[in-house]
């Protein structure tokens, strides 16, 4: 059996360290959180972040609006929060009703609030190389791998999924540590030509089952970032129990990536608070 990734104990052991460096503030850190409309699963993740962030001793302010509410109050809601010297944080979460302009909304966060790494302001930094807060999920999938000490430099890294959340951020972190990266999309042709030559293989699409044990060579590591919901219950987009025969490191879903992910977005809210504090 190949080495799985224990994401729940990874990420327990850096919200425990945040939560003993909390305990000696006085003024604690406060993150808010915009959500539009009723989805199920964007329940499911906000209640998530505030359960992790009540465990490490963060505030959570979770601003809730109809779907039918005008975009403008929307954003002079973020732009109090902007102005708001006691929020450290602030997400809009995704995704939004289809009849809002999520750029626009994301990028009236100013940068520097900015915990999920998404305005232009920050998506611009990373490109250029220069320090910034990241996309968390982006981050937990480094977090991970450098965790389980993987080498990078010179590895064929292939990413299957081109967002913003994921594909693209981790792109450029991966070409910052000098891999080979290839990104693969719903319009490549012959998909498993391209993930059989990888050292270490995420994706992310919310394919379930997209990858199978005939599509990656042996003693490659997969990071499956894809979440899929039937009937209730969580899958990814790795056939696990066939791919796992194969790779020497690879994370289950659920209890791999989701975790970790919920964990980077409190190292990015305790960066910004220690930067207020500075």
């Amino acid at each position: 059996m190949s080495n799985i990734v224990n994401g729940k104990e990874m990420s327990e052991k850096i919200l425990n360290e945040v939560k003993q460096e909390l305990k000696f503030e006085m003024i604690k850190p406060s993150v808010a959180v915009i959500q539009i409309g009723n989805n199920s699963a964007s329940d499911k993740y906000v209640s998530n972040k505030m359960k992790a962030c009540e465990d490490v001793g963060i505030y959570f302010r979770h601003h809730q609006f109809e779907a039918g509410t005008s975009e403008l109050t929307i954003v002079n809601k973020i732009k109090e929060l902007n102005n708001d010297d006691y929020v450290n944080g602030i997400i809009v979460q995704l995704p939004v009703p289809s009849n809002y302009n999520e750029k626009r909304l994301i990028n009236s966060i100013i940068n520097s609030k900015d915990v999920d790494g998404l305005t232009d302001i920050n998506a611009g930094r990373l490109i250029h190389g220069k320090k910034t807060l990241i996309p968390c999920t982006a981050m937990a999938v480094m977090e991970i791998l450098d965790q389980n000490n993987v080498e990078l430099s010179g590895k064929n890294f292939v990413i299957v999924g081109r967002g913003k959340l994921v594909g693209r951020p981790l792109m450029e972190l991966m070409l910052e540590r000098d891999a080979t990266v290839t990104i693969c999309h719903s319009k490549t042709e012959n998909l498993s030509e391209y993930t059989k030559k990888a050292d270490i293989l995420v994706s992310a699409t919310g394919i379930n089952n997209l990858i199978t044990a005939e599509m990656v060579k042996k003693g490659v590591i997969v990071i499956d970032v894809g979440i899929n919901f039937e009937e209730g219950k969580q899958s990814g987009d790795v056939d696990f129990d066939s791919v796992s025969k194969k790779a020497s490191l690879i994370t289950p879903n659920p209890g791999g990536v989701g975790p970790m992910t919920v964990a980077m977005l409190i190292k990015n809210v305790m960066t910004c608070f220690r930067n207020k504090k500075k």
